[in-house]
């Protein structure tokens, strides 16, 4: 059986518990829906429930660890952020993936109070991307420095970033400078001669002299 008919298969035996999963939560109203990603059950929920929906999935449905918050970003939305939970149940031996939207401003409720792994999670997921998560007991950056500006993240950061850190020698202290790119102006050629480049002649010294005959 090749690899694609056994992830087919895989996914197939996850359709059941997912319409089992929307089934109880549909009765609370919190407009929950299922489908089946890359693998793995995929539960979109409101933004406003998730509280309610992560407390059911770890108290009615046996997901017990919260094994990682992240982001994602899509500037084309009008809601950009996707913000995504990875579950595990021990019970089940099944994983779950629950995604809600947002945008920079809308805040997400956090869910530090139901798993407590989630609060430094949600501090990454703020400090790379912004997202906001309301009622989280420490809201502060977690992997950059003091005073950094902007989201690492984001798709419309710079890949430079805004500023470079250096150890000066003359002040004998690390010092924040803006990015200065003496090369952004030059053209590159990312072509080798292996590949065919169409170099105008001459290029290399001598090569005017490969059509004399002496």
């Amino acid at each position: 059986m090749s690899s694609l008919a056994v992830q087919a298969q895989f996914e197939a035996a996850l359709t059941p518990m997912g319409a089992e999963l929307v089934g109880a939560l549909a009765g609370d109203g919190w407009g929950v829906e299922a489908q089946v990603a890359f693998g793995e059950l995929t539960l979109v929920a409101p933004r406003e429930h998730i509280v309610e929906v992560m407390t059911a999935l770890r108290d009615r449905f046996g997901f017990q660890q919260l094994l990682d918050v992240c982001g994602a970003d899509y500037p084309d939305r009008e809601e950009r952020f996707e913000v995504v939970y990875h579950l595990l149940s021990l019970t089940r031996n099944a994983r779950i993936r629950v995604k809600v939207a947002t945008d920079e401003v809308q805040p997400v409720p956090t869910v530090c109070h139901v798993y407590p792994s989630a609060g430094w999670f949600e501090r990454e997921a703020y400090d790379m991307y912004g997202m906001i998560f309301a009622g989280h007991p420490d809201m502060r950056r977690l992997l950059t420095d003091y005073g950094f500006e902007g989201h690492p993240l984001r798709k419309d950061f710079p890949m430079t970033g805004y500023v470079e850190v250096r150890y000066d020698e003359e002040q004998k202290r690390v010092v924040y400078e803006p990015v200065k790119l003496t090369q952004e102006f030059r053209t590159f050629d990312f072509l080798s001669p292996w590949e065919g480049a169409d170099y105008p002649a001459p290029v290399l010294p001598g090569d005017e002299k490969a059509g004399v005959k002496g």
